[in-house]
């Protein structure tokens, strides 16, 4: 059997204008044009949905997670985009940063410690 490869992610929201200007100036802010946003080959797929709240009730249930190499760099980054931030915190593993989208959606930023 093969082991597959994620490719792309769709996100459902009530507001896709918005929340792809958003994730645009957050985690690609060299992407140009309409259509998926290339987030380093894992394509972003924003689209309206009706069938969806305006806010994720559930925002633990999934997060994207970013492996990073300097955590500052990307803080930096991500609080010049305005981001809000969920906690940032140094675990055994590594640091860990989470912040929420516009709906509500967890991502995180993780930079692993060496050997981790």
């Amino acid at each position: 059997m093969a082991t597959l490869k994620p490719g792309s992610m769709l996100l459902g929201t009530t507001r896709p204008a918005e929340l792809r200007d958003w994730y645009v100036k957050a985690l690609a802010p060299e992407s140009t044009g309409e259509g998926a946003i290339d987030l380093g080959g894992f394509l972003l797929v924003i689209d309206e949905r009706d069938d969806v709240e305006a806010e994720n009730g559930q925002p633990g249930r999934a997060i994207v997670n970013f492996h990073v190499d300097d955590f500052d760099a990307v803080e930096a980054q991500l609080n010049a985009a305005g981001v809000k931030w969920i906690s940032i915190e140094e675990r055994p593993k590594g640091r860990f940063g989470t912040f929420a989208d516009p709906d509500g959606n967890y991502l995180q930023i993780i930079e692993w410690k060496k050997g981790a």
